[in-house]
């Protein structure tokens, strides 16, 4: 499996993909620190029909906010329905954020940092 990891922490993206690894969610992660540096790879993935099944967005980032992100996104969404999930990493408790989130059509769920075993789990019972 082949999921795409963004989140401008450092020390969160490492620790996050190496979890994701060690608990078999991915074979590959393609980790990025930069939003525009992961659309710009997702736009070049998506066409060419090489589409991750599992997208980790953090949602707070200077620049790009994973609102923005997704909005960006959303053009594809054709191409992402039934092939890919997106979940939303965040430090935010916000029940503002979780609605939006429960109301966006490419998000599938909305979880809280850190993520751990059961959340990985929660991923795995979604990917298509």
């Amino acid at each position: 499996m082949y999921t795409v990891l963004i989140d401008d922490n450092a020390t969160s993206l490492f620790l996050t993909e190496r979890l994701l690894l060690h608990e078999g969610l991915s074979d590959t992660v393609n980790s990025f620190q930069s939003p525009p540096e992961a659309l710009a790879f997702l736009l070049q993935q998506v066409p060419a029909g090489r589409v991750p099944q599992v997208i980790l967005l953090d949602l707070n980032m200077p620049l790009i906010s994973g609102w923005d992100f997704l909005e960006m996104l959303q053009r594809h969404e054709e191409q992402l329905q039934g092939q890919c999930i997106v979940y939303l990493l965040t430090s935010s408790l916000t029940p503002a954020d979780n609605a939006r989130a429960q109301a966006h059509p490419l998000v599938t769920g909305f979880l809280s940092k850190p993520l751990n075993k059961e959340k990985i789990q929660q991923i795995r019972d979604h990917v298509p």
